[in-house]
Order: structure tokens, then sequence, then C-alpha cells
């Protein structure tokens, strides 16, 4: 049936060739010819597809310059009950950011589709994408123009065949009888009834008298596919030629080869044919069996309330879009945007959303996190933070304790103050060196502690200075030197005050070494277990400065600094100046022990105060300096406060030994004179009696058999050539 009607739109010349080849191959041919005109027919309706979609492609990305994605694919059924388009608009609106909907729909699902959006109100949301079905017709947007505003459809690029209204134009009843459906066209073209057919009184419906003219009594217009109908029967013809003049050369009626035909290879010569059709363009076929496509782009514009589809473009090969041209719901001209999911930030990456490859939430990169793509995030090593933005990796800022810092200059002017003090003392001592108070002090110690007492306000300096290998090893033998050559010298002290007082209380004679050289070398015994501790170290763990990426690591990447400082951990800190406590321990118990000696005796009490108060202040140490160990401002806090409980360390050793003693000398010399002292065997034996018969002897106020005694032995002392 598709086939009769074909044959009578074609010229007659092109019914000639046809039918001089097909003559007698009408019944064997008749289901492969017409399977071959459906083929063309699906292949030009995929092109039209696939011309759809790259149009609709290259719009998104004209829309979209991110890229292209379909959000979700919604299919219309075939027979839509009540409120399926209801439902499809809910669909399209479940993701307010994707606006372009691309449409293959007849016309009629395509205008209820139209009539369902602007019932939800969405008018100017979406930017519909149709098909050739959609194309330039009016009945799809008929009453819903605001609606349908700024579509964009296609149609096939179509050209009025000459010649081809002329002929049909002069089509009657009376010249065209092989058309059996031509006289059902007559009637619905004019609206009448032919003589056959009785008519129903009140049907409206007038008889048609055979003199009515297509074009003057009705409309008429080209229809567009014409020239394609025309095009696929020269195809078939020029096939037919092909196959015939390959398979049965030298005559012109089928030859055994050709009957029956051979649909397959039929369909081969069409594949290869390449002639000019009807309109003046090249018929031919591709790899895939698809035809050249050449179709004009339209847009539904409306201007001046006048709605018009508006050419805006073309396709011949590749797309032509003239932009400029273009108009988008209420007239703006400004490209509107149409995403699944918006642009990430910098610093951002995408989660995609399960099914939905093209949509995605953004998750931005915290803490010390960078964009290492699109779609991940990535750690920083470990010694650089992210930048602001968090799109790359900087290197860490590296910062260490200034000079000018808060931190520093209260530890600095503390430790300035107890140089100056220090050697004020040492000054006065060698000035008055021959004083009686000077040489009951114990010179030779005295210098000693007060080395250890300039050592450890020194320390500062050290602890404040810029972090190198000699820095860190200086630090490592003077920070616990000090204090161990001063609590040495405070214990050697002690314990010979006590030594000399429980011997007392026994035998008449003297203790051993507790002579000044004795003294010296018990100190620096003391003493050189520091150093040889230190010296271990170094063999095992040799000094260096380092930069700690953790101490000031806080939460915000910003921030976030590498500290300069030397390789000493508090485990090591509490190993360097473990000895030194020690010391100190040992010290504090003999000064209890010594706590009744008088007053006048080997300043037992000034070095029982000193001590006391040397252990409440390390013991305000201990918690301050590890506690703060999880805070950003660590390394401040721990340099200030060590520093600080040294100084004030030596501080209290000074003030409570020597600023006394300076201050007799200097401003009270008269007091600065010597006591009388008896001899060594008359205070001995006294004192021995005394505790012999009357224990409680040693707890007279005055104490004068004990500091008889002593005085005695530092007499002896003295007469031997030696200050005690």
């Amino acid at each position: 049936m598709a086939l009769t009607m074909v044959l009578t739109m074609v010229p007659t010349l092109v019914l000639m060739m046809v039918l001089t080849l097909v003559l007698t191959l009408v019944l064997t041919m008749y289901l492969t010819m017409a399977l071959t005109l459906v083929l063309t027919m699906a292949l030009t309706l995929t092109l039209t597809m696939v011309l759809t979609m790259v149009l609709a492609v290259v719009l998104t990305m004209f829309l979209s310059p991110g890229g292209v994605c379909i959000s979700q694919s919604v299919k219309i059924p075939r027979e839509p009950k009540q409120g399926e388009f209801d439902k499809v608009i809910r669909r399209l609106r479940e993701n307010p950011n994707a606006r372009v909907v691309i449409l293959f729909a007849n016309e009629d699902d395509i205008r209820r589709l139209l009539h369902a959006a602007k019932k939800a109100n969405q008018t100017g949301h979406f930017i519909w994408v149709g098909s050739d079905s959609w194309g330039s017709k009016i009945s799809p947007v008929l009453d819903q123009e605001e609606m349908a505003e700024g579509a964009v459809t296609i149609l096939p690029k179509r050209l009025s065949v000459r010649g081809f209204d002329r002929y049909f134009i002069s089509r009657t009843l009376e010249n065209n009888r092989r058309n059996i459906w031509f006289a059902e066209f007559w009637e619905n073209n004019f609206n009448c009834k032919l003589s056959r057919h009785a008519l129903k009184k009140g049907s409206g419906l007038k008889k048609c008298t055979n003199q009515e003219r297509i074009g003057k009594d009705s409309s008429y217009e080209q229809e567009g596919k014409v020239q394609f109908v025309i095009d696929a029967v020269y195809a078939m013809a020029h096939a037919l030629h092909n196959m015939h003049r390959e398979l049965c050369p030298g005559t012109v009626t089928l030859c055994p080869k050709m009957d029956p035909l051979n649909g397959t290879l039929l369909l081969k010569h069409i594949r290869r044919l390449n002639f000019a059709g009807i309109a003046g363009n090249p018929v031919l076929f591709n790899e895939n069996g698809d035809a050249p496509g050449r179709y004009e782009i339209y847009q539904y514009q409306i201007r001046n309330r006048t709605a018009e589809y508006k050419i805006i473009g073309h396709w011949t090969d590749q797309l032509h879009l003239n932009v400029r041209t273009m108009q988008w719901p209420g007239g703006v001209r400004r490209v509107p945007s149409s995403v699944c999911s918006p642009a990430c930030k910098a610093g951002e990456r995408k989660k995609t959303v399960k099914g939905i490859p093209c949509c995605w939430h953004c998750e931005r990169c915290d803490g010390y996190q960078y964009q290492a793509d699109t779609f991940s995030c990535k750690m920083c090593r470990f010694d650089l933070r992210p930048n602001a933005n968090h799109t790359g990796c900087d290197p860490m800022p590296i910062v260490k304790l200034e000079w000018s810092s808060p931190w520093a200059v209260i530890p600095v002017l503390i430790a300035v103050a107890g140089i100056s003090a220090t050697l004020f003392v040492v000054v006065t001592f060698v000035r008055y060196n021959d004083t009686p108070i000077v040489k009951a002090s114990g010179r030779e110690l005295s210098y000693v502690l007060l080395t250890g007492i300039f050592l450890c306000y020194a320390n500062t300096f050290l602890m404040i200075s810029t972090p190198d290998v000699g820095v860190c090893s200086m630090r490592r033998i003077f920070l616990g030197l000090g204090m161990s050559i001063s609590y040495a010298a405070l214990l050697t002290k002690t314990n010979r005050i006590y030594r000399i007082f429980e011997q007392g209380g026994v035998s008449v004679s003297a203790p051993r070494l507790i002579s000044p050289a004795s003294q010296l070398v018990i100190t620096f015994a003391l003493a050189a277990v520091q150093l040889l501790g230190v010296c271990i170290w170094f063999g095992v763990d040799p000094s260096q400065a380092v930069i700690d990426y953790e101490d000031q690591r806080t939460s915000n990447p910003l921030m976030a600094r590498g500290v300069l400082k030397c390789d000493i951990s508090d485990l090591s800190l509490i190993c360097l100046l473990g000895y030194s406590m020690l010391l100190m321990v040992t010290c504090t118990v003999y000064a209890i022990k010594t706590r009744g000696v008088p007053e006048t005796f080997n300043e037992a009490k000034p070095i029982g105060f000193t001590m006391y108060t040397t252990c409440i202040i390390w013991l305000a140490f201990i918690p301050i300096f590890f506690g703060t160990s999880q805070s950003t401002e660590k390394m401040y806090i721990q340099t200030t406060t060590l520093t600080i409980s040294v100084s004030l360390s030596a501080s209290v050793s000074l003030g409570l030994l020597y600023m006394p003693k300076v201050y007799v000398v200097l401003l009270h010399p008269e007091q600065n004179v010597p006591k009388r002292t008896r001899s060594l065997k008359a205070v001995v034996t006294a004192a021995t009696m005394s505790n012999k018969f009357n224990p409680k002897a040693s707890l007279r106020p005055n104490g004068e058999a004990k500091t008889e005694l002593c005085e005695s032995l530092d007499s002896q002392s003295k007469g031997s050539g030696s200050p005690p």
C-alpha cells in the first residue's frame, strides 16, 4: 500500500524506469522492496534522533560549560493515565538546577507535558529541546506559548521539488484512478462525499462535484518529506540498476542470478550509492548505513507578544548555531544555567550521588587535606600545610623563640639581673677575701657555688639562642651542670656540718675529709657524675638541631608551624635534670638533719631555707612544664618555665646565702670580726661531757658547746694555714 502511494507521487520518467526493471519482480520482490524502504526510513529516523541528541548535548554544553550529563531519564507510557504527566513534571522538579529537558515524544504527548508544566507553575523554568516530531508545529504550543518559549527544535532541511506542485495540483479523480486512496483523500480534503456514499441527514457534508481543484478550493502546501520519498525511490532504482548490471551484464531482462532477488546483496548496493538527489543534495550512506543529515534548528520565541519559530542554525555535517539570535524565557538574552549540581569551589571534592553519576555533593577538603583531583582529597606531607583554598600544599613556616618575644624578654631580664648580682658578690668576696665572714663561709666552696649559680643564669641565653649543633651541645652540657655544681657544693657543706656534729657526740677527734681540699674533691666528684652522663649521651645520640612539625600542628592549618629546636625530648630533659634533683633532695635531707645547728655556725639554717624554697620551686615547675605538653604554645611555655625555674633556684641560693654576708661586709664592717675561740681539746671535752651527762645539753638556746666545738675545728684548720 505504501509502495503504490509512493509510485503515484513520482514523475513519469522515474516511474517508467522503475517499472521496466521491476515488472517481472513485483510478486517476488514486493516484500523485499517494502523492507528496504522501511529500513531507509528507519535510518533517517535514527539519524534524526542522533542529531537531536547532538543538538541537546551542544546546547547543554552551552548552557552548562562544566560538561554534559543526564540527571534522570523519565519514560512516558504508551497509553498514559490521568495525572501521568503531572508525575513526570514532579520528577523533573526534583533537581531544580537541571533545567534542560530533551523530548522524544509525539506532538500530543508534548502538548500534554507542556500543559502539566504550566499547571505546576513552571513557566520559564524548563528549557525544552524537541525532536522533529515537534519541529515547527503549532498544535503542541497552542494556548501555552509562554510555557514553550525558548524551546529548541529541529526539522529536516526541506526543499520544494520543482514541478511537483504543478503535477499534484493537476490531479483529479479522472486522471488519477490508479491510486485507490486518492478518492478518500479527495473527500477529506474538500469535506464532501462522493456519490458512491449515501449522505446522512444532518451530517453537514455536501456531495462532491468533481469540479473541485486542489489549491483552489482547499489549502495546499507541499509536504516537506516529498523530496525524501523521491530520493528513496531513486535509491531503490539505482541499486536495482547497479545490481542488474553486475549480475546480468549485456541483458535487459532478468537473469537467473536475480530470480529470486537476494535482499542482502541489494542492501549492499544501496549502501554503495552516491548520486545527486531530486533537490541537488548528494544521496549516500556511511559505513553504519546512515544518510548524511541536513537539518534546520528552530527556537520558539515571543517578540512583541507574537510567538513564532525562528531559525537559529542548521546542521550540515556539523552544527552551525547563531547564538546571538537566541532568546530565552522572558525575552532574556543571557544564557540560562542548567546543571545537575553546581560546580564545586576550589578546595572542594565531588561526592557523587549514588545512581546519578552526574550529580554530586561538594565536600570541603578540611584539616591538612588538599584537593588532589576532582573526586578526592589527600593529606599534605608532614612538613607541608594546605594553602588558603586547599588546592595544594605549601611549606610550613619555621619558628623559634625570638629574643624580642615576651616569652624570652622576662627570662633574659631575670638572668641579666642574676648575673649582675652574682658578679657583684664575686667581686665583693674577692675584695674582702681575708675578712672573717668570707673566711667563715668557706671561700673555696663559695666560689664553686657562685660559679654554679652563674652557669644557671647563663643557661637562659643558651635556651633562647637559635638552635644548631653547637648550641644544642652546650645546652646538654651546661643545663644540668650549673645546677649539679650548685647542689654538689651545698650538699658537701651540709654533709660536713652533719658529720662534725655527729662525730662530736661520740668522739673528741675531728671527722675525716672536712678540710677545704677534701671538700673541693668531693664537690667536683659529684659534679663529674653529671658530665660523665652527658658524655655517654653524646656517644649514644650525638646532638643536633631538628624541626618539629608536630609541636605546633594546630587544628587550623593556617596557624601550623614547624618548630626549630634541639633534639632534647621531655624524657631526655628529665634524665638531664634528674641527677641535679637527686643532689637537691639529698641536700634537703641533710639540711633537715642539721636544722638544730646554731645560726652562727657555717650557714646551716640559710642552707636549709634555701633548699626548702628550691624544692617548692621545682615542685611547681613539674606540673607547669609537663602540663603544657599538648598546648600550641608548648615551646614558649616550657622554655620560659625552665629558664625561670633555674634562675629562681639560683636567685634563692644567692639571696639567702650570700646577700646577708655582702650586706654585713659592705654596710656593717664592725660585725666582720673574729669570735673568741678556745682550744680544741677543751671544747671537745666539754661537748663530750655535756652530751654524756646531759643529752639535752645540745638543745640549749645558745648552743655553746657545739658552737665552740665547731669554732675550734675552724681555728684548727686556720692554724694549719687553710680556711675552713
